[in-house]
C-alpha cells in the first residue's frame, strides 16, 4: 500500500519535471499538494482502498485534477501524465537536484544543452569541463557540482526518519497483535532516531519463529518479499525495506542492545567489558574472567545478563544508556561517572516559536493554528511567517507594512485565546548576516526568528561569520534552521558549530532545532557542541498547518541525540522566563 510520503513524492516529481520544462504556476500547486499529502494524519491510500475517497476532500490544495491523479496512482501504481513527462524529460530529477545550486530549471537546461540525464552524466560533464561552457554557468558552478556528486549519491540511498518511523510504528503494532510474539522493538539507527536510515530493523522475541515470520510475510502492507529464512525475513513496504529478526525471549535484551548499535558504541562497550573480565554479544553478557580462551565461542563463560537490555549495562555496573546517546560521543564515560543527562521528553515542551500561516506560505489561518496549539496543551505559541527577502520565492514573504498589519491581527487572536500568543516573523539572513527589517517592525514584534534561505554554498569560514553576525544582532531571538539543509536534497551551509555556540551563549540567542523531518537542523552532534558551550536551544516545528505541529516529536528526539535536558531548551521554560528571554 502506498504511503502518504510515497504519494507526495510523485507530486514533487511532477512539480520538478514541470519546472524543468519551464511550465509556470503548476509546479507550485503540485508542491503545495505534496506537502499537505505528506503531512496528512491518516493513510490516504488505505482510506481510498476502503472506498472512502472523500478523504481527499479534507486535504488543502488537492482539487479535482490532483485528486484524480492520486486515485489513479493508488489504484494502478502509475500516473499516466507523469509517465508522459518522464518520457519527454528522462532526467533522474530527484538525484540531480540533490546537488546544491542545481534546481529543476537547471536540470532541464543541462538536459537540453548537454543531454544530462543521470548523476553519472553530470559527473562526466563536470570532469570534462563541459558545464562551464553552457550559458549562465561558469567554473565555480561546475566545481560546486563536482564537489557535491558524492553527497548526492550517498543521501539517495537513505530514507528520512520522518517517513520511516511511522512505518516502523505500524510494523510494531502489527507484530504486537500476534499471539506468538512475546516482545518486539525497533533496532538500528531508527531506534537511535538518526535523521536518515538505511532500512527499518525490527526485533522479535518468540519461541515460534516460523509462525511469526509467516505472519510477517503475509502482513497486508507488504508489497514484496525480498528474502526469508528460519530466523529472519526482509520485505518491501512502499519504497522502504523492513528487516525482521527473531530471537528466543531470553536473549531479546542482549540482541536489542547489539542490533541497536551504533557500531562505534558497541565496540567501545565491548572493550569496556573486556577490561572487566566480561564478554558482550547478541546472545548475552558472559563472565569470562576464569575462562582460558574467551574467544572460543559466542557463549563462552557464565551468562550473567541478556534477557533485558538494562541487564546488559547493569552487568558492567552502568545505568541503561538511552538509545539516542549511543554514538560513542562520551556516553559510556558519562554513564560510568553517573553523569548521564536527564533527557528532555515530549511532555516537557510548553510551546513553539516558529510556525506559519496563510499570511505567507502556510495553509491555515492564525486562529486555526493558535487553536491547534492550545489543544496540544501549550502555554504559549509564536506565529513567525516569512518576511520578504533573499531566498523567499514570489509573494510568499511579507513586506514591513504587511508584517505590521499581521501583528494587529495576531494581537486580536491573542486577546481571545487561552494561551499566550507571540507576534513573530521569520526574517531572512542574507549573505552578509543582515536581516533587513525596519526598526518599526522590530519594535512591534515579540520574537524574531532569523534563518538562512539563500547563498547556501558559502565556504565554512564565510558561513560561520555570516551566522555569528546575525547572532550578534540584538533584535534576533532565535537562529532558525542554521544550515538551511534539506535532508536528501541539499547539504546546506557548513559552519563551525562551536564558534556559533559560543556566540549564541554570549548574546543570549537561541539556536533552533528545526523539527521538520526534512530538516532536523541543528542535528545531534551540533546540539551537543552547543550545549557544551552553554548556548540556549529552541525546538520548533516550522509548522505550516495544524497537523505538522506534531513534528515536535522529531525535534525532541533530535534534542535528545544532542544530550539536551529540559532546562537547555527555552520552550520548556515557564512563560515568565520566556518573556524575559525574548525581551
Amino acid at each position: 500500500m502506498a504511503t502518504n510520503a510515497e504519494i507526495a513524492g510523485r507530486f514533487e516529481e511532477f512539480a520538478d519535471l514541470l519546472e524543468a520544462d519551464d511550465v509556470e504556476y503548476k509546479p507550485r500547486a503540485y508542491r503545495r499538494a505534496a506537502e499537505n499529502i505528506r503531512a496528512h494524519p491518516v493513510p490516504i491510500a488505505g482510506h481510498i482502498e476502503d472506498g472512502n475517497e472523500e478523504v481527499l476532500e479534507e486535504i488543502d490544495g488537492v482539487g479535482d485534477a490532483i485528486s484524480s491523479k492520486v486515485l489513479e496512482y493508488v489504484e494502478t501504481g502509475d500516473i499516466e501524465e507523469l509517465e508522459e513527462l518522464r518520457a519527454d524529460l528522462p532526467i533522474d530529477i530527484a538525484d540531480i537536484t540533490r546537488i546544491e545550486g542545481v534546481g529543476p530549471k537547471t536540470a532541464g537546461k543541462l538536459y537540453r544543452e548537454l543531454g544530462i540525464e543521470t548523476l553519472d552524466d553530470l559527473e562526466e560533464a563536470a570532469e570534462a569541463g563541459e558545464i562551464q561552457e553552457v550559458s549562465g554557468f561558469g567554473p565555480k558552478t561546475e566545481a560546486n557540482i563536482r564537489d557535491n556528486i558524492d553527497f548526492a549519491r550517498e543521501v539517495g540511498q537513505r530514507q528520512l526518519l520522518g517517513e520511516a518511523r511511522p512505518l516502523a510504528d505500524d510494523v510494531l503494532a502489527f507484530l504486537e497483535s500476534l499471539e506468538a510474539v512475546e516482545r518486539c522493538e525497533v533496532a538500528g539507527s531508527i531506534r537511535r532516531w538518526r535523521e536518515t536510515i538505511g532500512d527499518v530493523d525490527v526485533l522479535v522475541g518468540t519461541d515460534a519463529n516460523e509462525d511469526v515470520i509467516e505472519s510477517f510475510l503475509d502482513w497486508g502492507s507488504v508489497d514484496g518479499e525480498i528474502e526469508s529464512g528460519p530466523d529472519k525475513a526482509s520485505v518491501r513496504v512502499g519504497e522502504i525495506r523492513v528487516d525482521l529478526r527473531v530471537v528466543v525471549p531470553e536473549e531479546f535484551g542482549s540482541a536489542l542492545q547489539y542490533f541497536t548499535g551504533s557500531k562505534d558504541h558497541n565496540v567501545r562497550l565491548r572493550n569496556y567489558a573486556i577490561d572487566r573480565g566480561m564478554k558482550l554479544n547478541e546472545y548475552g553478557a558472559f563472565d569470562v574472567s576464569s575462562v582460558d580462551d574467551p574467544d572460543a565461542g559466542q557463549r563462552v563463560g557464565e551468562r550473567v545478563a541478556g534477557e533485558t537490555e538494562a541487564s546488559m549495562y547493569d552487568a558492567l555496573g552502568l545505568p541503561l544508556i538511552p538509545p539516542e546517546l549511543r554514538e560513542d560521543r562520551g556516553e559510556i564515560d558519562a554513564a560510568e561517572a553517573d553523569a548521564l543527562p536527564d533527557l528532555i521528553t515530549r511532555e516537557d515542551i510548553r510551546g513553539d516559536f516558529h510556525t506559519h500561516t496563510e499570511w505567507s506560505d502556510g495553509n491555515t489561518s492564525i486562529e486555526a493554528m493558535v487553536d491547534a496549539a492550545a489543544e496540544m496543551g501549550y502555554d504559549y505559541y509564536g506565529v513567525a511567517d516569512h518576511a520578504e527577502g533573499p531566498g523567499i520565492v514570489g509573494d510568499m514573504g511579507l513586506s514591513d507594512t504587511e508584517i505590521l498589519e499581521q501583528v494587529e491581527q495576531i494581537r486580536e487572536v491573542a486577546a481571545a485565546s487561552e494561551i499566550e500568543v507571540f507576534a513573530g516573523i521569520e526574517a531572512n539572513i542574507d549573505a552578509d548576516g543582515e536581516i533587513g527589517l525596519s526598526e518599526e517592525v522590530i519594535d512591534a514584534l515579540d520574537v524574531i526568528v532569523a534563518s538562512p534561505h539563500s547563498a547556501l554554498d558559502q565556504d565554512a569560514a564565510t558561513a560561520t561569520a555570516r551566522l555569528v553576525t546575525a547572532i550578534e544582532n540584538p533584535a534576533i531571538d532565535v537562529i532558525g534552521h542554521p544550515s538551511g539543509r534539506m535532508l536528501n536534497e541539499r547539504s546546506g551551509l557548513d559552519f563551525d558549530a562551536r564558534e556559533l555556540a559560543r556566540a549564541a551563549a554570549d548574546h543570549d540567542t537561541a539556536l533552533e532545532i528545526n523539527a521538520n523531518p526534512r530538516r532536523l537542523d541543528l542535528w545531534g552532534s551540533a546540539v551537543q557542541a552547543a550545549l557544551e558551550e552553554a548556548a540556549p536551544i529552541s525546538v520548533n516545528t516550522d509548522a505550516h498547518q495544524p497537523s505538522t505541529l506534531e513534528y515536535m516529536r522529531w525535534g525532541v528526539h533530535t534534542a535528545r541525540r544532542g544530550w539536551a535536558e529540559p532546562a537547555d531548551v527555552i520552550n520548556t521554560w515557564e512563560l515568565d522566563d520566556v518573556r524575559e528571554f525574548l525581551h
